[in-house]
This record gives C-alpha cells, sequence and structure tokens, in this order.
C-alpha cells in the first residue's frame, strides 16, 4: 500500500514545483506526493553572486516555508545563483531539503557556464531570467525552460535541473541509517 506525503516548495514557480515532485517520485516510487508553493523570502540578493549566498537564500527559504506551513512532511528551498569562475560566470542552484523529524539534506546542481551576452547584463544588475528573456527575445523563460532549456534547444530544462538537485539532496533521506 503506497503513503503519501506532503511536501511545501518555498516558491510558487510551476517549474520548481514540478522539479521537486518529479525528484521525490524518482527516489520514492512508492510514495505518493502532493506538492504546492508558497512565497518565501530569500534574505539574500535577487540574483545571488557566490555559493555561499546562494545556499544561504536556500536555507532561508526553507526556513521559512516551514513556518508558514508546520504541518508538512517536507520542506523544500531552491535557490538559483551564479558565481565568477575564470572570468565567466557559472549557473548553479543550491536545494535544501528539511523534513518532519528534522534531518536535513543538501545538494548543488550541475552547473555551467553563461554566455558573455547574458553574463555582461547580470552583471551590470539584471537578474538572470530578465537577461535570458532580453538576449533570447522570451517572455518570463525562467517559469518555463529556463536558461539551461534556452541554451540546449531543451535537451534539458530548468525542471528537470531541480529534479536531479533534489534526488541528491534526498541522499541522506534515502540512507537513514548513515550519518550525513
Amino acid at each position: 500500500m503506497a503513503t503519501s506525503s506532503n511536501i511545501v516548495v518555498a516558491s510558487t514557480n510551476p517549474v520548481k514545483i514540478k522539479g521537486a515532485l518529479e525528484g521525490f517520485s524518482c527516489m520514492f516510487p512508492q510514495t505518493k506526493y502532493g506538492a504546492r508553493g508558497v512565497k518565501t523570502p530569500s534574505g539574500v540578493s535577487d540574483q545571488p553572486f557566490t555559493s555561499e549566498e546562494t545556499l544561504l537564500g536556500a536555507q532561508n527559504r526553507v526556513q521559512n516555508a516551514k513556518k508558514l506551513e508546520p504541518a508538512a512532511d517536507y520542506w523544500i528551498g531552491i535557490e538559483g545563483g551564479v558565481e565568477e569562475h575564470g572570468g565567466v560566470l557559472l549557473l548553479f542552484a543550491w536545494i535544501v531539503i528539511l523534513d518532519k523529524e528534522g534531518r536535513e539534506g543538501k545538494a548543488r546542481t550541475a552547473s555551467f557556464y553563461l554566455p558573455e551576452e547574458i553574463s555582461k547584463l547580470v552583471r551590470s544588475g539584471m537578474e538572470l531570467g530578465d537577461a535570458q528573456d532580453q538576449v533570447f527575445v522570451k517572455t518570463n523563460s525562467k517559469q518555463h525552460n529556463g536558461t539551461v532549456g534556452l541554451l540546449t534547444d531543451d535537451v534539458i530544462d530548468r525542471s528537470a535541473t531541480y529534479a536531479t538537485g533534489v534526488i541528491m539532496a534526498l541522499i541522506p533521506f534515502k540512507n537513514k541509517n548513515l550519518t550525513f
């Protein structure tokens, strides 16, 4: 008999909610999941510029989601960020997951270099979503395929990137007998 769990994602972005559900469903296929998003502040810049700031944003979001929805089984904070790497901007996200039993999982998604056309706009103060929309002449692509989808012609999209990150952040939940 399948069990059921509620997930609260610290975002109302459908791409993040979909990625969370896909990650949980892949890691624990015997459980049925329901997920809903809540709007939470990150407490960091709109466009984080270091791994540390990005991780802090994910941690803040997950704690804020837990305060808003304390009855959930799991809470997830997802924060995207960039960092300078050899003169090029590297894009990634941090994912932090908490459960009602006090466990925590963290993972950083795969990362990739941004083209200079986007990087220049981000360095000038534009948020990544707005920069990619300007370069690719799109509207609100961050709630669809995202930067990775635009750059790969949707071979991989933003929700798939998040789903893989969620799977990695769930490693401590899958291996409860190990110390993380």
